[in-house]
C-alpha cells in the first residue's frame, strides 16, 4: 500500500473555502502554484500526493471522495480515470483559450497544463549527427544491442507506442515494436533517467526519455556527467514531429467544492502558472505565447506532433497488448 501524505498551503486563518488535489505530481513541482493561487484568492489547497493509488483510492471513497482534482503526471492515468467514470465535464472560455484543442478532451473531461517531448538521447561520442532521426529508425538492425530503454509496459512509452499506432496501424505498429526489441542492450529496467546513464556507461548509444530530464540531469551534481555525454534528438522532424506526453487534471466527478476547484483550474491554465511550471519543471508550457525556461529554449525549436491526445489515448490498451504480444519486456 503507497504511503499517502498530505499538507495545507498557507497560513491564512481566514480563507475563502478549499480545495482537494490528488497529484501524483511531486510536492515541489506544485506547491509554489497552489501557494500562488492561495495567495491569490483566499482560498486554500488540500493535496494528497502519492506515485501510485490515488485512481484506486478515489473509486473507493466514491461519492463520498473529498477530492475536487485528480492531477497527473500523464495522459494515460487521466484516461484510466476516465474508464472508471471518475470525472467531470467542464468547459469555460477561460480554459477553452488557454489550452490548445489537441491539449485537452472536446467534452471538457480533462486538460494538459504542461507537455514534454518524447526524445530519442544519442551519445555525443558513438552517434554522428543525423544518424538517427525517426523513431521508425529505431527499428533498422543497424542499432542491434545500441538501445536502451526503461519498461515498455510504462504509461510514457505506451503513449509513445500509442501513437505509433495512431500513424501506422497496429500491425506496422507492432512490426516497429519487435524491431525495436530485437535492438535492445539489456532487458527494460529502470527509469529515464537511468538509460542516459547507461549511454554514459557505455551499455547503450541511443534511449527514449522524456525531453524534461535533461535539464533535471543537467541541474543534479551526479547526473551531470550524464547529460553531458548525450544530444537530444527531437525526431521526425521531417513528417509529422514529435510525440508529446503531458501532465494533466481532471475535476472529479464527485467534487464537493466544485467552483473553487474551477478556479484552480482555470489559475494553472494563466500566464503566471505556466510560466511557474516552465522554470520549475523544465516542461513546455500549453499555453501558446508563454516561453519555455532559457535552459529548455536552449535544445532549440522542433516541430510537435499536433495529433489530438484524445485519439492517441483511445489506443493505450492496443499498446499495452502489442507489448504483451513481442515480449517487450521479457
Amino acid at each position: 500500500v503507497c504511503a499517502l501524505s498530505a499538507f495545507l498551503l498557507g497560513t491564512s486563518t481566514r480563507a475563502d473555502g478549499e480545495i482537494t488535489v490528488y497529484s501524483f505530481r511531486q510536492k515541489f513541482l506544485v506547491e509554489p502554484l497552489f501557494q500562488a493561487f492561495e495567495k491569490e484568492t483566499g482560498i486554500m489547497v488540500n493535496v494528497v500526493f502519492a506515485k501510485k493509488g490515488l485512481i484506486e483510492r478515489l473509486r473507493r471513497e466514491g461519492k463520498n471522495s473529498p477530492a475536487d482534482l485528480l492531477l497527473t503526471s500523464n495522459f494515460t492515468k487521466l484516461n484510466q480515470a476516465l474508464s472508471y467514470d471518475l470525472a467531470e465535464e467542464i468547459v469555460t472560455d477561460k480554459l477553452q483559450q488557454n489550452i490548445p484543442e489537441n491539449f485537452r478532451r472536446a467534452d471538457g473531461k480533462w486538460y494538459a497544463l504542461t507537455s514534454r517531448a518524447r526524445v530519442i538521447y544519442a551519445s555525443k561520442e558513438r552517434v554522428k549527427p543525423g544518424e538517427i532521426t525517426t523513431y521508425e529508425d529505431l527499428a533498422d538492425p543497424k542499432w542491434a544491442g545500441r538501445i536502451c530503454t526503461r519498461s515498455g509496459s510504462h504509461s510514457y512509452n505506451l503513449g509513445l507506442i500509442a501513437s505509433m499506432i495512431v500513424h501506422h496501424g497496429s500491425e506496422d505498429a507492432g512490426k516497429w515494436l519487435e524491431g525495436v526489441k530485437a535492438n535492445l542492450a539489456r532487458k527494460p529496467q529502470g527509469n529515464d533517467r537511468a538509460q542516459v546513464k547507461a549511454i554514459w556507461q557505455g551499455e547503450c548509444d541511443l534511449a527514449i526519455g522524456n525531453s524534461y530530464y535533461m535539464g533535471k540531469m543537467l541541474n543534479n551534481e551526479e547526473q551531470k556527467a550524464w547529460a553531458d555525454s548525450v544530444n537530444i534528438i527531437f525526431p521526425n522532424q521531417a513528417d509529422r514531429g514529435t510525440h508529446m506526453n503531458i501532465s494533466g487534471i481532471m475535476l472529479t466527478k464527485n467534487a464537493p467544492n466544485k467552483d473553487n476547484a474551477v478556479r484552480l483550474m482555470e489559475f494553472l491554465s494563466s500566464d503566471k502558472a505556466q510560466s511557474i511550471y516552465s522554470e520549475v519543471n523544465y516542461e513546455y508550457p500549453v499555453k501558446k505565447d508563454i516561453s519555455p525556461s532559457k535552459l529548455v529554449k536552449s535544445w532549440g525549436e522542433f516541430k510537435a506532433d499536433t495529433i489530438e491526445l484524445e485519439r492517441i489515448a483511445g489506443f493505450v490498451a492496443d499498446a499495452s497488448r502489442l507489448v504483451d504480444k513481442v515480449g517487450y519486456n521479457q
